[in-house]
């Protein structure tokens, strides 16, 4: 089966954003390097999701950013909207804006927000997204669903982008296929949860469970499919010396074998000819080329080049 060779592209998920200063200077260092996009999370007992990006944004030229993902049962499309327009507008263009289900059950019995059951958060986010769009595309919506009845016929602040991308993660099927359907990009998680606990595992690492995914991906999106993204988020990455170690302390954490941390797209372990084979392999396979990496939350960017970026160079000369 053939799939479109898109251009690589690289991110960095990253945080705590506390400090002002050395925020300007992390964000300058990761536009530097060459990544396009620098994404903040959604979470109780952290920094905003939106509000330190427009700190960083100020720091940098072509940088995008967003949050990977907010959690739609902690907020309302309308004003969802309102904020990412606003953001849009503020950066001249540079929003990705990520949407997920929501999973942990702590942060919303401790914030008295009810976790609804999966099949209707994903109703929801669906719902959502729906509204989103065209609040984001028009400036107003008139919209009924099951969760939502909007009649908003002027948001009263429009973004730059004449269509702010979209970035759904998913892994379940009505989630995938929803996101097929509906996002600009679309991104594997390997990391599943208990839908009662929201305790993760690498339960979706295995090479076949995402070529399973893409599969459905595939078949919900239809003829929008070259049109779509399709990212992967790497939990870990380690290159050169120590690899090795690096690989068997990865796969004792995340209680699999070691040979799965060779195959998953969700690990990059390895030399930098292996990191780079591999992010090949992954184009070809599943026309994976948005590369996302989830860094420690104390870190900085190396001021080496990464793997990610020498394959780019590779790619790109």
């Amino acid at each position: 089966m053939l799939v479109i060779a898109h251009p690589f592209r690289f991110a960095i998920q990253s945080g705590p954003f506390n400090d002002p200063a050395a925020l300007r200077e992390y964000a300058k260092k990761v536009e530097d390097l060459g990544y396009s996009d620098l994404f903040s999370s959604d979470h109780i007992g952290i920094a905003d999701p939106f509000l330190p990006l427009l700190v960083a944004a100020e720091a940098t030229t072509t940088l995008r950013f967003g949050p990977l993902v907010l959690n739609n049962e902690f907020h309302h499309p309308v004003l969802v909207a309102r904020t990412a327009a606003t953001f849009d507008l503020l950066t001249e263009g540079r929003l990705v804006l990520g949407l997920g289900t929501g999973y942990m059950r702590s942060e919303h019995d401790a914030s008295d927000i009810t976790l609804r059951p999966p099949r209707d958060r994903v109703t929801r986010l669906g719902e959502s997204v729906d509204a989103l769009r065209s609040l984001l595309d028009d400036g107003a919506t008139t919209y009924e669903g099951n969760h939502f009845t909007l009649e908003i016929q002027d948001l009263g602040v429009r973004p730059v982008q004449p269509r702010v991308p979209i970035l759904i993660g998913g892994h379940g099927h009505r989630l995938v296929s929803m996101a097929a359907r509906k996002a600009d990009i679309f991104q594997f998680t390997g990391m599943t949860h208990d839908p009662q606990t929201g305790q993760l595992t690498a339960g979706g690492f295995a090479r076949n469970i995402v070529a399973q995914r893409h599969e459905w991906v595939r078949a919900a999106a239809r003829e929008r499919y070259d049109h779509l993204e399709l990212s992967t988020l790497a939990q870990q990455t380690k290159v050169g010396a120590g690899a090795a170690e690096a690989r068997t302390a990865a796969a004792t954490r995340m209680k699999i074998e070691p040979e799965l941390i060779d195959e998953t797209p969700f690990v990059l372990i390895g030399s930098v000819a292996q990191v780079i084979e591999k992010l090949h392999g992954l184009r070809e396979e599943f026309g994976i080329h948005p590369l996302f990496r989830a860094t420690p939350k104390t870190s900085h960017p190396s001021s080496k080049p990464s793997p990610a970026i020498e394959s780019r160079r590779m790619v790109c000369g």
